[in-house]
């Protein structure tokens, strides 16, 4: 990144779209990485001084020869050089993540949202499953975001939201807050499903820590200020998958559903169950390594492959 002069971009700089167009040209001479919310200079952009000044992104073009303060320029140029030189994604310098055309509040103890799995609760259940849930569970819920998604869809559902971080937590808290779901979306401190007791559910959506070692030592500095417990998950990617597998058959209703995201180890899944034809989803929208089970599918896939759960095998 070239000198900044300080005092050039506050005094000399006025309007919005002045304030875009520089923050444009420093990301664009930057070596940045693009996957948490944009895949472009352009639009991250947009999304800092958009979200910094509380702006709609839709805001008409009229407005871009708005004049700044002072303090509103200077947070800008606050957040921009932090972006640059310490790599912060946009989410975590503005606490704002838009999820599947909802804002969510998050910070550095949750995962930006980007899981694929919302595509599935918006477009392909009612088509493919004709399913309509009452009691749903979002496992590792990081923000909630899928969880308040489900809760959106299915308005006579309710859905627990479990993690392990109590950090976490707060934040599904702050969401579910935002959205006015605190009747019926419900927060809970849980590893898995340990305190969750006799739970059932018709839908089970998870998005565990799956990210293998290969790719955890390989990731761009952005992904550094995520944290580690939401991504790693043990030399091949499935330390908690497989736990998740092993467990969910209790907690499944007749004819309820499991969800689960691997991401990119989906070869893994491939390479350590041959035998399994897994139901991978395709997205229209980008993503890949989610699979859907039903009940009895993940009975056969258990007995199958010799998976019992902690209690069947004195763990």
């Amino acid at each position: 990144m070239d000198k900044i002069f300080i005092h050039e971009v506050v005094d000399e700089l006025e309007t919005l779209m002045d304030m875009v167009r520089w923050t444009f040209s420093r990301f664009n001479s930057s070596d940045l990485f693009y996957g948490h919310g944009t895949d472009n200079p352009w639009d991250e952009s947009k999304y800092l001084v958009y979200s910094l000044l509380n702006l709609p992104f839709d805001l008409p073009d009229s407005f871009l020869s708005s004049k700044l303060t002072k303090t509103e320029k200077s947070l800008i140029l606050e957040k921009v050089i932090k972006r640059i030189n310490e790599r912060v994604p946009v989410p975590y310098l503005t606490n704002r993540a838009f999820y599947r055309g909802h804002e969510f509040f998050v910070n550095e103890h949750v995962l930006i949202p980007r899981s694929p799995i919302g595509e599935i609760i918006e477009k392909k259940l009612d088509v493919d499953y004709a399913i309509n849930p009452s009691n749903i569970l979002d496992l590792c819920s990081g923000s909630g975001c899928i969880g308040i998604l489900a809760a959106l869809k299915y308005p006579n559902a309710e859905v627990d939201l479990v993690d392990i971080s109590e950090e976490a937590i707060k934040v599904c808290e702050e969401n579910i807050h935002a959205y006015n779901l605190e009747d019926r979306v419900f927060p809970i401190i849980s590893d898995l499903y340990e305190n969750l007791s006799h739970s059932k559910y018709d839908l089970i959506l998870t998005n565990p820590p799956y990210v293998d070692q290969e790719d955890m030592d390989s990731l761009p500095e952005e992904f550094i200020h995520e944290p580690r417990l939401a991504l790693e998950a043990g030399a091949d990617g499935l330390k908690l998958v497989k736990n998740i597998l092993r467990n969910s058959l209790k907690h499944l209703n007749d004819d309820g559903l499991l969800i689960c995201e691997v991401g990119n180890s989906m070869v893994h899944m491939l390479d350590q169950f041959p035998n399994t034809n897994f139901n991978w989803v395709e997205f229209e929208q980008g993503g890949h390594g989610v699979f859907i089970m039903k009940k009895d599918e993940l009975s056969k896939f258990l007995e199958l492959n010799k998976l019992y759960s902690e209690e069947h095998d004195g763990r």
